[in-house]
C-alpha cells in the first residue's frame, strides 16, 4: 500500500492508521489486522505457538498434540495459512506413497506471535508495578 500522504514530524498518531505503514509496504493495513484477529483465536494461537516453536509439522502431528477434531484443525490452519502465518508445504518422503503434508509458520507468523501475543504475555510481570495503586 502506497500513501502520497504526508507523515506528521510533531510526534503525533497520523488521523488515518494506515499511513503508519511505510510507502513501500508488502502488506495493508487490512492483512496485518487480519493477522491479529486470526491469531486472536485460542486454537489458532495454539497451532502457530507450535509451528514456531517447535517447527514444521503434519496435521497428524498437530492432532497429537491438540485437543480439536480433523475438521477443526483443518479449519483453523486454512485460516492461518489465508491470513499469511503458516505456509502448507507437499513433499513425497522416500519410501512413501503419495505426497506428506507439513505446515510451517511464515516471517510474518513467527513475527506475529513473538512480538505480539508472546510479548504482552511476558510483558504482564511488569503490569504490577505499573497499575499497582498501593505503591507510591
Amino acid at each position: 500500500m502506497s500513501t502520497d500522504k504526508p507523515r506528521p514530524v510533531d510526534g503525533q498518531p497520523p488521523d488515518d492508521p494506515a499511513d503508519l505503514l511505510p510507502d513501500d509496504s508488502v502488506l495493508n493495513l487490512d492483512e496485518y489486522l487480519d493477522m491479529h484477529a486470526a491469531v486472536g483465536n485460542r486454537t489458532r494461537y495454539e497451532i502457530l505457538y507450535r509451528l514456531v516453536h517447535g517447527g514444521a509439522m503434519s496435521p497428524t502431528e498437530l492432532d497429537d498434540v491438540l485437543d480439536v477434531d480433523d475438521s477443526t484443525l483443518h479449519y483453523h490452519l486454512n485460516t492461518l495459512a489465508d491470513a499469511g502465518l503458516v505456509e502448507k508445504r507437499q513433499r513425497t518422503d522416500r519410501g512413501q506413497d503419495g505426497l506428506y503434508t507439513y505446515y510451517s509458520a511464515t516471517v510474518f507468523g513467527e513475527v506475529t506471535l513473538t512480538e505480539g501475543v508472546d510479548e504482552l504475555i511476558r510483558g504482564e510481570q511488569g503490569f504490577d508495578g505499573m497499575y499497582d495503586s498501593s505503591v507510591e
